[in-house]
């Protein structure tokens, strides 16, 4: 006689379960998500706005119309006030962006009436208006002084190979000289030249032949290092080398530093027959305090 007894059906059961679950190729249920997951999950709901918002920009406080914020659909202030983004409010419960508010002024002034701002703003609200990416408003400051000429300036300066490379190096050599001296003040050689080949009055017939018809070894004679600190140079423009002298300078002194120079001669080295080097030398002069 066979007795079954509970264990055993509980078993059967079991291998059954198993045999089912092997058939059904090992399929698990889903796992019950956690509350965050679930949260993620649902879908956020658009923040709305009223139709005249207050700001906060920075500390400073402005009202506009959420319509002068969304004129132009492409732009920062317009995706922010989309109602897409969540956009906190301060205590008094103005719509707070945390940005130095200082031209935000000009950008609403833009917005509302196509307002320019005056010529000593033009390069702080162009910067605003690249953060805030408003296109119309960098188009029109780009068309008018001194970014305009800054444009000119730097299609000049594009000719110059290492142009900044060369500022970074007379700031670094100017500040490692007071430094070591101790002193308020440091000086370095530079060399301006605009043509290659050397220049004298009576070589000048021969200048061209001499530019374009030379050979390797021709070559190789007039490659020359001025002995100077740093060498600006050649380049072809019309632009002249006080021009170049003018934009060092003037991107010198954008960075704080006081910059004076003068013309000390030319380079004297001899490099073939009775050609010299002749390029100009300037002495410049970096104050530190």
């Amino acid at each position: 006689m066979v007795v079954v007894t509970g264990q055993n059906k509980v078993s059967a059961k079991a291998d059954d379960a198993m045999s089912s679950s092997d058939a059904e190729d090992d399929f698990q249920e889903p796992a019950t998500p956690t509350a965050s997951q679930a949260a993620q999950a649902l879908p956020l709901l658009p923040q709305q706005f009223p139709e005249v918002v207050p700001l906060n920009v920075g500390g400073m406080f402005f009202t506009t119309r959420l319509s002068t914020l969304r004129r132009y659909e492409d732009t920062m202030l317009a995706a922010m006030f989309s109602g897409r983004h969540y956009i906190p409010t301060d205590a008094e419960g103005r719509y707070f962006i945390d940005r130095d508010g200082t031209y935000f002024g000009d950008i609403l002034n833009f917005l509302r009436s196509g307002d320019l701002p005056p010529r000593e703003r033009v390069r702080s609200v162009y910067k605003e208006a690249q953060y805030y990416s408003i296109g119309p408003l960098l188009d029109n400051l780009e068309d008018i002084q001194p970014l305009k000429g800054e444009k000119v300036r730097q299609a000049f300066l594009g000719l110059m190979p290492y142009y900044k490379d060369h500022l970074e190096r007379i700031i670094e050599i100017a500040k490692l000289r007071a430094m070591q001296r101790k002193a308020r003040f440091a000086k370095l050689k530079v060399c301006v030249f605009k043509e290659e080949m050397p220049i004298t009055p009576y070589e000048c017939p021969h200048f061209n032949s001499l530019r374009f018809e030379r050979s390797e070894s021709e070559t190789k004679l007039f490659e020359h290092h001025c002995e100077v600190d740093v060498s600006f140079g050649p380049w072809e423009a019309v632009a002249d080398v006080y021009d170049l002298l003018h934009c060092i300078v003037t991107d010198l002194s954008a960075r704080g530093i006081t910059v004076d120079h003068q013309c000390i001669g030319v380079c004297d080295k001899h490099l073939i027959n009775h050609y010299y080097c002749k390029r100009p030398i300037y002495e410049f002069k970096i104050t530190w305090w």
